[in-house]
C-alpha cells in the first residue's frame, strides 16, 4: 500500500509520550481525523491531535513515555495515500510534484524534473527542487504566474520563467 509523509516528529512534548511534530503540508484540520498511521513500519493509534502554541502535538496509544516517544523523534508519519485529505480546486500535495517533468510554455522544451521542494516561510514561495538534463539545479518559485498549467496526473508542470531567471541559477551568477 502507498503511503505518504503527512507530518515529521520532532522530539517528546511533556512526561506522558506526546511529540511535537512538524506537518508536512496537510491542512490543520487533517490531524483531528487521523485514526491510524504508519510511524517507523509501526502501526499507531492516534489518541489525541492538537496545536499548542502554533505546534503540532500527537498522542499515540501506548506511547506514555518520555522515553518511548523518544525513540520515535525524527520519524515520519504516513497515511495510506488514499486517506489524504481532498484538496480544493486547483490545489496540488507538493509530494505529487516530484517527478513531474518541468516544460518551458513557449517553446514546449522540457528543462527540468522535480525532485524535491525548499519550503520557506510565508511569503517567500515555495520553491520546487529541480534538476536539469545536464544535472544542474533550477530554482522556479511555484506562483501561478509562473507555473502556468500544473498536471500531476501527466507528470507535467508548463512554466513561463520571467527574464533572466535561468541567469540567477547559474554557478556563474554573483
Amino acid at each position: 500500500m502507498s503511503t505518504i509523509a503527512v507530518a515529521r516528529l520532532l522530539r517528546p512534548r511533556g512526561n506522558k509520550g506526546e511529540l511535537l511534530a512538524d506537518s508536512l503540508g496537510a491542512p490543520p484540520g487533517r490531524f483531528s481525523r487521523l485514526h491510524t498511521v504508519t510511524v517507523n513500519g509501526r502501526s499507531l493509534e492516534v489518541e489525541r491531535a492538537w496545536f499548542h502554541a502554533g505546534r503540532l502535538v500527537l498522542k499515540f496509544s501506548g506511547v506514555d513515555s518520555i522515553t518511548e516517544a523518544e525513540s520515535l523523534a525524527g520519524a515520519e508519519v504516513h497515511v495510506p495515500i488514499s486517506d489524504r485529505a481532498p484538496l480544493e480546486e486547483g490545489a496540488f500535495y507538493l509530494a505529487d510534484l516530484v517527478g513531474c517533468d518541468v516544460f518551458d510554455h513557449a517553446s514546449g522544451g522540457r528543462l527540468a524534473s522535480v525532485t524535491g521542494w525548499i519550503e520557506s516561510e510565508p511569503p517567500a514561495p515555495i520553491l520546487p527542487e529541480t534538476q536539469t538534463p545536464e544535472g544542474a539545479e533550477l530554482l522556479i518559485p511555484f506562483a501561478r504566474s509562473i507555473c502556468t498549467h500544473i498536471d500531476p496526473a501527466a507528470r507535467r508542470i508548463e512554466v513561463d520563467l520571467p527574464e533572466g531567471l535561468r541567469g540567477l541559477n547559474s554557478p556563474a551568477h554573483p
